[in-house]
């Protein structure tokens, strides 16, 4: 009896077969990772939307006036994050995205940024640019950059409505 072994072309076959299977595997993976990333970024956006509602609770139905920090630190304040640190339990890790590829809540204190349009305005009668939209189209926090970009362009950032609702996507109908 003769032992058969594999020859050199089934070896190449073999590992030909399983770089490609590997190849299609990698990019699940990927999704797979940012999906996780994406749902921390949600909560994230959720727990500064509670805070929010707190701190307009506390300031006779008036939404905060303050700004995003510049990348260079310049900038009036008060900052978004100095604002709302004490209305999202005191945890400072809320304002960071985990897919924050850009380092801006390194740079900034936050991978969020504030819609400044809404400024001390009433949270019962939002307008934008003295347009007057319903509060589930007005978002008043979104991801500073597209860092869900393994969504689609489309999809790349999340929003923070003023309804309390939370979308990665951007929907703005006329008035």
């Amino acid at each position: 009896m003769r032992k058969r072994a594999f020859t050199l072309v089934e070896m190449l076959v073999v590992i030909g077969i399983i770089s490609i299977l590997a190849a299609l595997l990698l990019p699940a993976i990927a999704r797979t990772r940012e999906t996780g990333r994406s749902t921390t970024c949600l909560n994230n956006l959720h727990q500064i939307g509670l805070g929010l509602q707190m701190y307009v609770q506390e300031n006779n139905n008036l939404l905060p006036r303050m700004y995003d920090r510049a990348i260079t630190n310049a900038g009036t304040g008060p900052f978004f994050e100095q604002v709302m640190l004490p209305f999202v339990s005191g945890v400072s890790n809320v304002f960071h995205c985990p897919s924050d590829n850009q380092n801006l809540f390194q740079l900034t204190g936050s991978s969020y940024g504030w819609n400044f349009l809404l400024n001390g305005q009433d949270a019962d009668h939002l307008q934008l640019l003295t347009n007057i939209y319903p509060a589930s189209q007005i978002f008043v926090v979104s991801d500073k950059a597209k860092f869900h970009w393994a969504r689609g362009d489309q999809r790349a950032i999340n929003f923070l409505y003023a309804d309390g609702h939370i979308k990665n996507l951007m929907e703005l109908q006329s008035p």
